[in-house]
């Protein structure tokens, strides 16, 4: 069947994503125009079914990058973040207490006090409103599927996916032809591991003479708890248990609004037990004696998990191609010692933004902004990350015990001499070569959940509100169907069963009595679009591209 020609608009610039970063680019963009008397048109396509749907992060924030954007947020009557950060604590773990980390001995990037605790998805929708306001096109339910390109190899836009396909590939009776969004410039802005800045990557060679990008896998619940248990502001972090040494992680909680506490769990994607299923080790850490407490009596309000960047300064890519820029989480900007990621997505947003509207302005069109490139190491975005750089390798060689206080004497040495004794250390090889063959591990065996702090998956992806149309192509795809059962199963057990926090791979046996004849299923209607099948898998096999616009998780405040 010959398609339709797909309908186009355009516009000076494209942002892929409504996350911190594409709005605030798009923000920004605006408020130059403003001051400048100039003409700008700006267009932002969201895969969400609304603005903030698929936005997931603990979240502490530093109010740097809101303050440099907009001024006067604190005042505003519907300003998003209204809870201060009141206390902060660190605790080590064992398996049945803990240590609390005295306070002084934690360098001072570590201080959470000024910052606030809230909900990332709604500084999304805030953000938002203010874009639309300054005449910003926002178009959420619409999944960026292309990239297009024009006659010298810059990016021109993209294109949006078509709806309405079926299963096997052909148009069903509601078949829409996706949309070409053009423009001079384009900012992507998808977050960690986005399926369109991998191709970026790949056809501009923007990792070249970078380190390979490290990643964890954030998993996160919204509890509404009891009164008693409830303490406003109360930041909290651990370590240590459930995790062992060799494996790096820890956790949050959050307490905020109206009886909210926000619960985490973060493990490092190099970690070496294919056994490990890092939505058990959430649900395990929930039981510790210093934990279970809180929400005993409570309620669990929403669930979800996300991958997050973890390279850091040493990971982060080339940032500028011809026609456009990664931005955000996209270029890699997380800070892993602070957990914090979205202050630096909004003024990357911020500096792309004014390198895009001052090429604009002088009339130029589908070349690099190498302001943006040459300028980010030596912003606040580029002092951020330095200061920490070598927590994460340090934490990956030496393990937990030792690592943590290697790098807290190299951020000590960082901020009192701004030098570090270690130099910069390279991360080494990549989250998916980690894994050791299962018969060289001890197999860990996870408690059944009970049901009143600790949940399975299934009834987990119900309360993040996902959902898919199901008579669509599988967006989870096999290079070689043939390598989860012949390759992964016998080295490693699968471990694609385990590290996905949603359910979505199982391996069935059509032989169960005698485990013969396996067979990979993908429950692809249960993914949340945390990306780490496409991160994890040992064979780099699994590739995840964006489903139908609009599917997927439906967070409400997370």
């Amino acid at each position: 069947m010959e398609l339709p020609e797909r309908e186009g608009m355009d516009y000076d610039v494209v942002i892929v994503g409504a996350g911190p970063a594409g709005l605030a680019a798009a923000i920004r963009l605006k408020q130059l125009a403003a001051e400048k008397g100039h003409e700008v048109s700006v267009v932002v396509v969201e895969k969400g079914s609304e603005v903030g749907a698929h936005i997931l992060s603990g979240a502490v924030i530093d109010p740097i990058g809101l303050d440099r954007l907009l001024p006067e947020w604190r005042e505003d009557p519907e300003r998003p973040l209204t809870t201060a950060v009141t206390a902060d604590k660190f605790y080590f773990l064992g398996p049945a207490g803990g240590v609390r980390l005295p306070n002084f001995a934690m360098p001072r990037l570590m201080d959470n006090h000024g910052n606030f605790v809230g909900s990332l998805g709604n500084v999304a929708r805030y953000l938002a409103a203010k874009a639309e306001g300054l005449g910003v096109e926002i178009y959420p339910g619409f999944a960026a599927t292309e990239i297009l390109f024009g006659e010298n190899g810059e990016v021109t836009g993209i294109a949006t996916g078509d709806m309405g396909v079926g299963r096997d590939g052909e148009p069903k009776a509601d078949y829409t032809r996706g949309m070409e969004l053009r423009g001079r410039y384009t900012l992507f802005a998808e977050g960690a591991r986005g399926s369109l800045t991998k191709q970026l990557m790949k056809r501009f060679g923007l990792d070249e003479g970078r380190d390979p990008q490290k990643f964890g896998i954030g998993l996160k619940e919204l509890w509404q708890v009891k009164p008693e248990r409830f303490q406003p502001g109360l930041v909290q972090h651990s370590f240590g248990w459930p995790l062992d040494n060799s494996t790096g992680g820890g956790s949050f909680l959050y307490h905020f609004d109206d009886h909210f506490v926000s619960v985490g769990f973060v493990v490092h994607l190099n970690y070496q037990n294919p056994t490990l299923s890092p939505f058990d080790e959430f649900q395990r850490f929930k039981t510790h004696p210093f934990i279970r407490d809180v929400f005993e009596g409570g309620k669990r309000i929403a669930y979800g998990s996300r991958a997050i960047t973890e390279g850091g300064w040493q990971s982060v890519p080339k940032l500028t191609f011809k026609g456009g820029a990664l931005i955000g989480c996209a270029a890699g900007f997380v800070n892993v010692p602070r957990i914090k990621g979205s202050h630096n997505a909004v003024l990357s947003g911020i500096q792309a933004a004014e390198a895009a509207f001052a090429a604009l302005a002088e009339g130029r069109s589908g070349d690099e902004l190498a302001g943006y490139e040459s300028g980010w190491r030596a912003s606040e975005i580029g002092r951020d990350l330095k200061r920490v750089r070598n927590v994460k390798p340090l934490w990956s060689r030496f393990g937990t015990m030792v690592g943590v206080g290697l790098g807290g004497i190299d951020m000590w040495t960082n901020e009192l001499f701004g030098l570090s004794i270690f130099g910069t250390l390279k991360h080494g090889k990549p989250d998916y070569a980690s894994l050791k063959p299962i018969d060289q591990v001890k197999p860990i065996t996870y408690p059944k959940p009970d049901g009143v702090v600790s949940f399975d998956k299934l009834s987990s992806v119900f309360v993040s509100n996902t959902n898919h149309v199901e008579d669509q192509p599988v967006h989870l795809r096999l290079a070689d169907p043939n390598i989860p059962v012949n390759v992964n199963l016998p080295l490693y057990g699968e471990p694609a069963r385990l590290y996905c926090p949603a359910g979505v791979y199982e391996v069935v046996y059509d032989d169960a009595a005698n485990r013969k004849d396996p067979r990979f299923v993908i429950n692809a209607q249960n993914c949340v679009h945390c990306k780490t099948c496409d991160i994890k898998d040992p064979a780099q096999n699994i590739t995840w591209v964006p489903p139908e616009g609009g599917g997927g998780p439906n967070y409400p405040n997370m």
